[in-house]
C-alpha cells in the first residue's frame, strides 16, 4: 500500500505521487535544444522528485542521464569529489574514467564521446567545496561551447538558493533565461494527490480539509504530504477525515512538531528579525527587490515571495504562524497578573453570553496600568531587539489567552497570508468569534480593514467579527474612526479602539 512521503524523492511504487507533465515537457524541450540550465527552489518543493521524473522521460527518448547529489561536499577533498563523480559516470553512462585525476581531463574525455546523448544532473550544487567549485563550473562552460560535437547535451544544476547568482560570470552558460522554475503544487494537484489515497484506501478527506491543507501549506509539496500523512496516521480506521481531525493536526504542527525545514526558516528569520517583524506586525508595502540582501535571503529560503502588486508577502501561512509564536517574548509573569484580574461573573450575562464590551474595556484599563514595553524582547545589552508594533499585538493576544484559560475557551489562528494583521478565532462556550488586531495608519486602511474582516468572516461561515485597532494618541483622526457596531455584508462588525502613547510606550 502506498503512503504520503515526507522524506527524500518520491518512489511512485511506494508513495502517492503527482506526475507534473507540463513541467516535464518544459524540461525535455530545454534538453532537446541542448540547453544547460538551473533548477532552484526552497526545500520541500519536490525538485528531486521532479528531476527523477524528467530523467525517466529523457531515458525513454534515448538519453543517458546521470544524477548526482553533492549535499555534504562543502569540506570534501577534490579526490573524494572526483571519486563520486567518476563512479556515477560509470553507473549511469557506462563509461570508466577511473584513471583520470583531474577535472579537465575528465571533461576532455567526455568531449571525445560521440554518437551518444548524455545529460548530467547535479543536485545540491551549493554543497560542492568552493575550492574546486569554480573549476568545475568552468569545465562545464567549456563543454557547453562545443556541445554540438560531443555527448554532453545538457547539464542541469539543482539547488535551494538562486544558483544563477552563484554561477554567473561573463562567460557562463547559466543565465536568467536558462532557469526552470519548479512551482508549488496547484490546488488541483493537491486534490489529485489526496485523491490517490482516497481511491486506494477508501478513506476520504472532507472538502473543507482539502481546502485547509491547500491554504495553510500554500501547496508546498513537502508540507502537503506532511499534513496528509499525520492526518491519516492519527486516524487509521476513520472513514472520513473531518475538520476537527484537521485542527488537531494543525495544532500539533504549530505547537509540537520539530520540523527541520521550519528550523531553517526560523534561523534565517532571526537573522532578519526587524524586517520579518515589520511583515508580521505592520502593513508596510515593501517593494520586492531581489538585490536587497534581506529579501534575497528570505525568498530563497521559502519565507517570502512577490505578490501580484510587486510587494513582499509571506509565502507559506504555516511558516508565518510559527514565526508569530516563535518571536513571542518571555513576559516574566505578566500573564499571571492578568489571570488574577478576571472576575468571570462580570464577563457573562444572565444567558451565559460573553459581555465582549466589558472584556475589551477591562483590557484597555490594563493597558493604561501596564503599557506595552513588557512585551518587547531585549538583547544581552538590554537593548530592544523587537519592534514596538509587535508589543501591541502580543499584549492583546496574551490578555485573550489568559481569559480563555480562565473560562476553558479555545483558540486557533487562521491561515491568512496577508501582512500586518493577526487573525484569531476564539471559541467560548461553543460560540466562535473572529478577532482581527490591526494598527491604525490611515483612514482608507482602517475602513478597508472592516470590509476585509467581513469578507473573511463570511468565508469561514461566521456572522460576527471583532475589529481591534491600536492608535497613537498624538494625532488628529477623522470622524469615521470610532467605536461602533455595524452590519457589513450581513456580518456584524464590532470595532474597538485601543489608545497608546507612542512616546511613553
Amino acid at each position: 500500500m502506498r503512503y504520503f512521503n515526507t522524506s527524500g524523492p518520491n518512489i511512485p511504487k511506494q508513495h502517492y505521487t503527482i506526475k507534473r507533465n507540463d513541467l516535464i515537457d518544459k524540461g525535455i524541450k530545454l534538453v532537446e535544444n541542448d540547453r544547460y540550465f538551473t533548477i532552484w527552489a526552497p526545500r520541500q518543493t519536490g525538485k528531486s522528485t521532479y528531476f527523477r521524473q524528467l530523467a525517466k522521460e529523457l531515458e525513454r527518448n534515448g538519453y543517458k542521464v546521470a544524477h548526482i547529489n553533492f549535499e555534504n561536499y562543502k569540506n570534501a577533498s577534490l579526490d573524494s569529489f572526483l571519486y563520486r563523480f567518476i563512479g556515477k559516470m560509470k553507473e549511469f553512462w557506462g563509461v570508466n574514467f577511473s584513471k583520470e585525476i583531474n577535472l579537465s581531463k575528465i571533461f576532455n574525455l567526455i568531449e571525445e564521446l560521440k554518437n551518444q546523448k548524455c545529460v548530467l544532473i547535479i543536485d545540491e550544487v551549493e554543497g560542492i567545496n568552493e575550492e574546486y567549485f569554480g573549476d568545475f563550473l568552468h569545465s562545464i562552460r567549456n563543454a557547453y561551447h562545443s556541445r554540438e560535437n560531443h555527448c554532453l547535451k545538457s547539464v542541469i544544476l539543482v539547488g535551494v538558493s538562486n544558483i544563477v547568482g552563484v554561477v554567473s560570470d561573463n562567460a557562463s552558460p547559466f543565465n536568467i533565461a536558462d532557469n526552470l522554475n519548479v512551482p508549488y503544487f496547484t490546488d488541483k494537484e493537491v486534490f489529485e494527490l489526496l485523491g490517490q489515497h482516497e481511491t486506494e484506501t477508501k478513506q476520504l478527506f472532507e472538502d473543507k480539509v482539502k481546502h485547509k491543507i491547500c491554504q495553510i501549506t500554500a501547496n508546498q509539496p513537502g508540507l502537503v504530504n506532511g499534513f496528509a500523512k499525520v492526518l491519516v496516521d492519527n486516524n487509521p480506521d476513520k472513514k472520513t477525515l473531518d475538520y476537527d481531525d484537521y485542527l488537531k493536526v494543525e495544532d500539533w504542527y504549530l505547537t509540537e512538531a520539530i520540523d527541520k525545514n521550519f528550523a531553517n526558516i526560523l534561523n534565517k528569520a532571526r537573522q532578519e528579525r526587524s524586517f520579518v517583524e515589520r511583515l508580521l506586525f505592520t502593513e508596510d508595502k515593501i517593494p520586492f527587490k531581489i538585490d536587497r540582501e534581506s529579501i534575497k535571503l528570505l525568498h530563497t529560503n521559502g519565507l517570502i515571495k512577490k505578490d501580484k502588486d510587486g510587494f513582499v508577502t509571506f509565502w507559506v501561512p504555516f511558516y508565518k504562524k510559527r514565526l508569530h509564536d516563535a518571536f513571542y517574548p518571555y513576559t516574566n509573569g505578566e500573564k499571571t497578573n492578568m489571570l488574577r484580574s478576571f472576575v468571570v461573573k462580570e464577563l457573562f450575562d444572565e444567558n451565559n453570553k460573553l459581555k465582549l464590551d466589558t472584556l475589551i474595556s477591562n483590557y484597555k484599563k490594563y493597558v493604561k496600568r501596564r503599557g506595552f514595553n513588557v512585551f518587547r524582547q531585549k538583547d544581552e545589552a538590554n537593548n530592544y531587539k523587537s519592534i514596538k508594533e509587535s508589543a501591541l499585538i502580543y499584549s492583546f493576544e496574551t490578555y485573550i489567552q489568559a481569559f480563555l484559560q480562565v473560562v476553558d475557551g479555545k483558540s486557533y489562528r487562521e491561515a491568512d497570508t496577508g501582512l500586518g494583521k493577526s487573525d484569531l478565532i476564539i471559541n467560548i462556550k461553543s460560540e466562535e468569534y473572529l478577532i482581527e488586531t490591526k494598527i491604525y495608519y490611515y483612514e482608507n486602511q482602517f475602513l478597508n480593514g472592516k470590509k476585509q474582516l467581513a469578507y473573511y468572516c463570511k468565508s469561514l461561515g461566521l456572522d460576527k467579527g471583532i475589529y481591534i485597532v491600536f492608535y497613537p494618541n498624538n494625532q488628529n483622526y477623522p470622524e469615521t474612526m470610532e467605536e461602533k457596531k455595524e452590519l457589513i455584508e450581513n456580518v456584524l462588525i464590532t470595532t474597538y479602539l485601543v489608545e497608546y502613547d507612542e512616546t511613553k510606550w
